[in-house]
């Protein structure tokens, strides 16, 4: 076990290359990080997750997260990544953010049972991300054994992890103390599995309320106004169709015959002058036993004091659904699991 003061410019390379030799040798190291110091191995070696996992005591349901040392390094460790979570990135990494995403199946790793998620996160400690460029992804998390605290400086961990741990890299203590905030973006809406040193309202008021399910769509306005102005269009062109077919009528009725009714009618208007043409009507089909053609209360009687030919009267009864209006009513409006829960 070896110990090196990263905040000594002197032993600072010092410490990063045994720290880079021991993570190409599968062995585990302890870092600092802005939030506390983690216990990382490299991530695409397997035998060393799983020595991180026992010197935890933790078993592979808790895989843990991977650091990147890039924001880009994203991209190519996840896929299906909303369009929020790029912003979450811009917006705090580095920094005390964790973002649970779907893993790139094509990748050769295993960090125990994640259901196809990994948590990743770009610490903000400069001695940690000039070892992650060398190295690439590590995979950290804290430095302490299972249901102790989080060690905050490099003398818990060690009093914690001892020589389970092949280099320890000392930063002085932990700049912010508490664990980052995890947001789990696999599912919708996003979900914090946990709230650490960033609060939800700080990720609120930097990329907005993602944390809660849009409200559906309200149906476009204007739409009932156009299906009535279509509606209308239909009204005007049946009552076109209307008017034609009762004139037709009325100038073929004459030629085709008219009833008995019709011709008392004819020759009761000849000798009643003035009257009124409902009572014209009424007397001749009185006079011809008949039941008139145009039922009371009808709209389709002819209105009083209006002198108009008792044919076209007749000749509207005698087609009854030529006055009745369409109906030009139209029809109104009527993801996986969460994945792994990082410690």
């Amino acid at each position: 076990m070896s110990v090196y003061d990263t905040t000594n410019e002197a032993t600072r390379d010092e410490g990063l290359q045994a720290a880079q030799d021991a993570l190409s040798d599968g062995g585990l190291i302890v870092l600092p990080t802005d939030t506390v110091y983690g216990i990382g191995a490299d991530a695409f070696t397997p035998d060393a997750v799983q020595a991180l996992l026992d010197a935890k005591d933790r078993g592979r349901d808790a895989p843990p997260p991977v650091l990147v040392g890039d924001p880009a390094v994203l991209l190519g460790l996840a896929v299906d990544v909303p369009e929020y979570a790029e912003r979450l990135t811009e917006a705090f990494w580095p920094g005390a953010l964790t973002l649970i995403l779907t893993a790139q199946p094509s990748l050769n790793w295993d960090l125990g049972e994640t259901r196809g998620t990994v948590a990743l996160r770009m610490p903000d400690d400069e001695v940690t991300l000039e070892l992650l460029r060398r190295t690439g992804p590590l995979a950290v998390s804290s430095a302490n054994r299972h249901g102790k605290p989080a060690a905050l400086s490099i003398m818990d961990a060690a009093t914690q992890l001892g020589d389970r741990v092949d280099v320890y890299l000392d930063g002085g203590p932990a700049r912010l103390g508490t664990a980052s905030t995890i947001i789990d973006t696999t599912v919708e809406p996003a979900e914090i599995v946990r709230e650490g040193a960033l609060t939800r309202e700080q990720i609120i008021e930097a990329v907005g309320d993602i944390f809660t399910a849009p409200e559906p769509e309200e149906p476009e306005a204007g739409s009932a106004a156009e299906t009535e102005a279509d509606g209308g269009e239909v009204d005007s062109d049946a009552d076109e169709t209307a008017t034609d077919a009762n004139e037709a009528t009325a100038e073929d009725a004459p030629a085709e015959g008219a009833t008995d009714a019709e011709t008392a009618a004819d020759e009761s208007a000849a000798t009643a002058g003035e009257e009124n043409v409902e009572d014209i009507g009424a007397d001749a089909f009185a006079a011809a036993g008949s039941t008139p053609l145009v039922a009371p209360g009808e709209s389709g009687t002819a209105a009083a004091d209006v002198d108009v030919d008792v044919d076209v009267v007749d000749a509207s009864a005698a087609d009854p659904d030529s006055s009745a209006e369409p109906d030009a009513s139209a029809d109104g409006p009527g993801e996986t699991g969460s994945g792994s829960r990082p410690a």
